[in-house]
């Protein structure tokens, strides 16, 4: 263990075997850490947090203080961190509330950049991607391996699949299917995150069957969970088309990122 002589740790946290501590660095007292996790010089960890083994946060990054929720009224909730995540200069991670469940989790091997923030009672997978200054509000939900461009910012209560692109400086208001790519100042889909999806080894048999399905869920009427239904029976045995179908299926507070024809296609209606 290497605490530097600067460095604050409150009585009654918890380090791990091999933690390193660096310069001014604040732990406050109710903080686990897990084996190996680096804390470099100025960061501040506090509150009742948990960050994961070999987990490492960089200088000015402020995890697990108080939620930015005029709600908050002090109640024991939690944030924990994943292992072997990078936390970088500036970020922000916030606990989670009493009205969404009191914790705010982020999963294993996750990449926020500079100046990126995590709102309270979030649930962010593992392997995800966050570029500098991308933001989540509170109740986010963001899937494995999704990938948030930068100066791109998410509404509360959207949820965001798995394998997911969201282009920078996007303004996401509607829920992101999964293996989705979405931009614009007001988030339309851009269509399957193909290159995303090659990178991380699908074959191109399912990545040919989720583009055929992505077209027809949109082209299809009716309410979304009948057409997700339809994708279950018209695409059988490929289970990314089985993972898209059920994320239509369960329960959202939100509509959905739709292709720009039909959203125009919605204003021009209204």
């Amino acid at each position: 263990m290497s605490i530097h002589p600067t460095a604050i740790v409150e009585e009654g946290a918890h380090l791990g075997e091999g933690v390193s501590i660096g310069a001014y660095a604040h732990i406050g007292a109710e903080v686990e850490l897990g084996d190996g996790v680096e804390i470099f010089s100025h960061a501040v960890v506090a509150g009742r947090t948990r960050v994961g083994p070999q987990t490492r946060i960089w200088p000015f990054a402020s995890v697990g203080h108080q939620p930015q929720d005029l709600k908050y009224r002090g109640e024991p909730s939690t944030l924990e961190v994943g292992a072997r995540c990078m936390i970088r200069e500036h970020a922000t991670l916030n606990p989670g509330t009493e009205g969404g469940g009191m914790v705010t989790r982020l999963g294993d091997n996750c990449l926020m950049m500079m100046g990126t923030h995590l709102g309270h009672d979030c649930t962010v997978g593992n392997g995800v991607i966050m570029a500098n200054n991308a933001t989540l509000a509170g109740h986010v939900q963001v899937g494995d391996n999704a990938v948030l461009g930068g100066l791109s910012a998410v509404h509360q209560h959207v949820r965001i699949g798995a394998h997911a692109m969201v282009g920078g400086m996007t303004g996401v208001e509607r829920d992101v299917i999964p293996f989705g790519s979405v931009l614009g100042n007001r988030a339309h889909l851009g269509g399957l995150n193909a290159i995303g999806l090659r990178r991380r080894g699908f074959d191109r048999e399912t990545i040919q069957a989720l583009r055929a399905a992505v077209d027809q869920l949109f082209a299809d009427e009716g309410p979304m969970p009948e057409r997700a239904e339809r994708l279950r029976t018209g695409f059988p045995g490929i289970a990314a088309v089985a993972e898209l179908a059920e994320f239509i299926a369960s329960p959202s507070q939100r509509h959905y990122c739709i292709p720009r024809e039909r959203l125009q296609g919605e204003v021009a209606e209204a």
